[in-house]
């Protein structure tokens, strides 16, 4: 297996080895540390560099690590999401052209929790907030980068080869509606005194409904982020439109390509800047697809794969949750999912779907 370090493992010697490896000739003389991001499976590091010798060399790099929590250690492990994030820079980056960070270095002992990342840092690009939202610029960059993952990776049945994708299956959907359920009562205790009754009670109508979950990888299906959110994004707002980077691919997986435009613009945008901008956003989604060569999927379609789409942050908030370490700014944030994920599925009026 390979040796791989931890945070406290980092030497100078290992960084310029990584960069040496990827073309730079240039040695790290000396580094400094500093924990950046709000992640609830993983931590990030960024080390600025003390350089000597190319000067095209990045000055700076972050480093993601398992988090130091037990119970979000084996929760990345019991939900293959170490696993997934490291497989897809190896193996599906190179193929896609959504942006995402240069990855310098990605290995993984088994399914975890051991693992590292060492990837580009993107600053002036910042982490967007997903308890302030964004604006409609931000979320239609957002969503035009997501053509860059799906239409690559479009109904390409070479991808269900991949056992660690983990696509939808009626057994695996069996097994995430238990969870769900499982999760709900601690869930509604925890957070439900923020929620409307009409969100409690589509919230609990979602798990004993079969219709939505019970859907395998069918036609169309693509490669999904799954937890596509402002959190998840760098966005640099110093040019026009904004640029948008992707990361934290942990939970990516095969599904249908509106679960991750449904999410974002359900958990990234408030209620009230959301309305009157959604169909737009979801019709420039599907011109940018026709224009990557997606030609058999149709408006009618694309509309109402949205709608049923409008229940995807439903599990990924609820199961989060109560399964990563508590954390003030984490329960900020389960709630805002849930509120503007349960809003937006009644405003569609997708509850008829279940």
């Amino acid at each position: 297996m390979p040796d791989i370090p931890n945070d406290e493992d980092i030497t100078s010697a290992w960084l310029s080895k990584q960069l040496q490896r990827n073309g730079f000739e240039t040695t790290v003389t000396g580094f400094t540390r500093q924990q950046i991001g709000t992640g609830q499976i993983g931590k990030c590091i960024r080390y600025e560099l003390e350089l000597q010798g190319a000067t095209d060399a990045p000055k700076s790099l972050i480093g993601k690590f398992p988090s130091d929590d037990p119970l979000s250690r084996a929760t990345g492990v019991a939900l293959r999401n170490f696993l997934k994030e490291v497989s897809f820079y190896q193996q599906l980056d190179p193929q896609l052209s959504i942006r995402t960070p240069r990855c310098f270095y990605a290995e993984i002992n088994g399914e975890g929790p051991e693992f590292a990342l060492l990837l580009e840092d993107l600053r002036p690009a910042a982490q967007g907030d997903q308890l302030a939202g964004c604006d409609e610029a931000v979320a239609r960059a957002a969503i035009l980068e997501l053509v860059g993952l799906h239409a690559p990776s479009w109904n390409d049945t070479s991808l269900l080869e991949k056992e660690w994708l983990g696509g939808s299956t009626k057994e695996s959907d069996g097994m995430v509606n238990n969870l769900y359920n499982a999760q709900l009562p601690g869930f509604m205790d925890r957070l439900g005194g923020a929620l409307e009754e009409d969100q409690k009670e589509i919230l609990t109508a979602f798990g004993q409904s079969t219709k939505i979950l019970g859907r395998p990888v069918s036609d169309p299906f693509s490669l999904v982020h799954i937890d596509y959110r402002l959190d998840n994004l760098l966005i640099d707002t110093g040019i026009e439109p904004p640029r948008v980077t992707a990361v934290d691919w942990q939970s990516i997986s095969l599904g249908n390509p509106m679960t991750d435009v449904a999410y974002f613009i359900g958990a990234g945008l408030l209620p009230e800047v959301r309305r009157p901008i959604e169909q737009d956003l979801v019709r420039d989604y599907h011109q940018a697809l026709k224009a990557a060569g997606i030609s058999d999927y149709s408006w009618e379609q694309c509309w109402e794969d949205y709608r049923r789409a409008t229940f995807a942050g439903f599990s990924v908030t609820v199961v989060a949750t109560m399964l990563v370490q508590q954390t003030k700014r984490g329960d900020e944030m389960f709630t805002v999912m849930a509120q503007r994920h349960s809003r937006h599925a009644l405003d569609l009026k997708a509850d008829e779907l279940l």
